[in-house]
């Protein structure tokens, strides 16, 4: 009996560790449970997405990013981010410590960080809490005009994130781009050893990236911006505005080096480098309709376009292009949506997201399009 009773709490001990083992085992994979849950939401997972701060059918989602877990985090114009597991989505916004519930950019960082860009300025969150994350009012540039500035076009909106390959993370604001680099903040344009013979302002960039040779590429968004596309090589800023373009959506590197853009007035263009041409896009599309551009791992292109409601949405919508089997270097496009498309995302599982007016989220499997909203 003494012997039984010193050997109970070592036995009860293996037992615990075994089934903690086969439990851990089992949902290791879960992020929901590993991270979500201690992020706290006000709000009950649901199956599709769901609003509840907004109803105007003019919201959007605005962005999209899966991080490292596989957890996919949706931005909103108004109804703050969601998180969708493959199962559920769970909601956050300012009452979980959003400082606005307009979501512009969205970012991971490389250490599991969620970066969120709000109309009202930057938060992120640890999977524990959500925090601003503001940016001295000393390091702010002074402006004397607020010509374009309004509710939905702050000087505080943070259009576009993104980290380089040193960790430095870079913002795209309505007043400038701003650096952020061991916990201090500077704003870009400020530090003197950077050549800006063009005199660029760099207000309200819409796209970021750093290409594979580690140039740095601004997309210049809509005015107060309008500063076309600008290089920075290290030392030095040039802005190239080919056909007085000076409005791009977004900037990506093609598979095969050259950048791909998505303009204002002009529809699809690439760049190798040395000029600016048209590139395959569809014969019915508007080109001052283009809303993005998406190319996916296979080397796809997506075309987003909104034609807009007072014109004819059906002249809006979702395109891919593929090469003909016969002939690779024949590029025909197919229309899968007939609606107005704000944003693109390819996910892991390579379906593509995008979503249309009144928050409508959508999912393609290269099969199907499956509704996710309300």
């Amino acid at each position: 009996m003494t012997k039984l009773l010193r050997y109970k709490p070592l036995f009860a001990l293996l037992i615990s560790l075994t089934f903690w083992s086969a439990c851990n085992a089992q949902n290791k994979s879960l992020y929901t449970t590993d991270i979500l849950n201690k992020l706290k939401s006000s709000y009950s997972a649901q199956p599709k997405l769901i609003r509840t701060q907004s109803t105007s059918k003019y919201n959007n989602i605005t962005c999209a990013i899966q991080d490292r877990k596989g957890i996919i985090w949706f931005g909103t114009d108004s109804d703050g981010v969601y998180t969708f597991d493959g199962s559920f989505f769970t909601q956050y916004t300012t009452k979980e410590g959003l400082i606005c519930n307009s979501i512009r950019s969205l970012l991971e960082d490389k250490d599991g960080n969620i970066w969120f860009g709000t109309r009202d300025g930057i938060c992120k969150t640890d999977g524990k809490t959500i925090s601003s994350v503001p940016i001295s009012f000393f390091i702010r540039p002074t402006s004397t005009s607020n010509t374009y500035y309004n509710q939905w076009a702050t000087k505080n909106t943070v259009w576009s994130m993104m980290q380089d390959k040193t960790g430095k993370i870079w913002f795209g604001i309505g007043d400038g781009v701003y650096c952020y680099e061991g916990g201090t903040f500077t704003r870009f344009l400020a530090d003197g050893k950077v050549i800006n013979k063009d005199s660029l302002h760099l207000r309200l960039v819409a796209a970021l990236l750093e290409d594979k040779d580690g140039i740095i590429w601004f997309a210049s968004g809509m005015p107060p911006g309008y500063e076309g596309l600008c290089r920075f090589d290290g030392k030095a800023i040039k802005a190239y505005k080919p056909k007085k373009e000076g409005w791009f959506r977004n900037v990506l590197e093609s598979k095969n080096g050259n950048l791909l853009l998505a303009t204002r007035h002009f529809g699809v263009w690439s760049y190798d480098g040395k000029s600016f041409t048209d590139y395959s896009q569809p014969k019915e599309l508007y080109k001052a309709s283009l809303n993005a551009i998406l190319e996916d791992k296979a080397g796809n292109l997506w075309i987003a376009s909104n034609y807009g409601i007072a014109q004819d949405d059906t002249l809006g919508g979702l395109w891919y292009s593929s090469s003909s089997a016969s002939n690779p270097a024949a590029i025909t496009f197919t229309k899968i949506f007939n609606k107005e498309v704000y944003f693109l995302f390819e996910d892991k599982d390579h379906s593509i997201w995008f979503g249309s007016r009144n928050m409508e989220l959508y999912k393609y499997d290269r099969k199907k399009i499956i509704k996710y909203s309300e």
